[in-house]
């Protein structure tokens, strides 16, 4: 039996999801752009606020606020079944493309927060694809820097203020 996933009103949660068997299902460019169609679509349809995110070659990471009277599990839900129907479309599959449920913590304060953002910031780097955080595409840090707010929230001023080398870095 599974347990209950802990889910709090007005929550802030670093979100992960891995492909089935660690496959490389994001393996181009166009597959990574698909999922984040499928974010864009989600947020017109379900109330949230994408605070972070980075789309890696078999996981993704989130930073979400569902917004109040939603639910985080529909909302992951539905973006990881109907991105699962696309892919499996494209590619004349059938069966699982995710590997078990995806894995949600509650960010439960500022410092859990900071270090959940700069987490998926740096996920690419840790990786050995960027040396930059910012050079990698499809992450929420290259959409902050080029003012494309249409996925990812425009960050606050403190976090601005704490971590001022991920939006503006000085040595490029």
């Amino acid at each position: 039996m599974r347990k209950p996933r802990v889910l709090r009103d007005n929550g802030v949660y670093h979100v992960v999801a891995r492909a089935n068997r660690k496959e490389f299902i994001f393996y181009s460019e166009e597959l990574k752009a698909d999922f984040l169609k499928v974010v864009a679509r989600a947020k017109k349809k379900f109330s949230f606020r994408l605070i972070n995110f980075c789309v890696m070659s078999n996981h993704f990471h989130f930073m979400i606020a569902p917004g109040k009277g939603e639910n985080l599990s529909r909302i992951m839900q539905w973006i990881l079944s109907v991105f699962a129907v696309r892919f499996n479309k494209r590619h004349g599959y059938a069966g699982h493309v995710w590997y078990d449920r995806f894995k949600s913590k509650i960010v439960e304060n500022y410092h859990d927060f900071l270090h959940s953002f700069r987490y998926i910031a740096e996920n690419p780097v840790q990786a050995g694809i960027v040396k930059r955080p910012w050079d990698y595409a499809f992450s929420g840090i290259t959409y902050i820097r080029a003012k494309r707010f249409h996925l990812v929230e425009k960050p606050s001023l403190l976090l601005y203020l704490l971590e001022p080398e991920l939006f503006e870095p000085r040595h490029q």
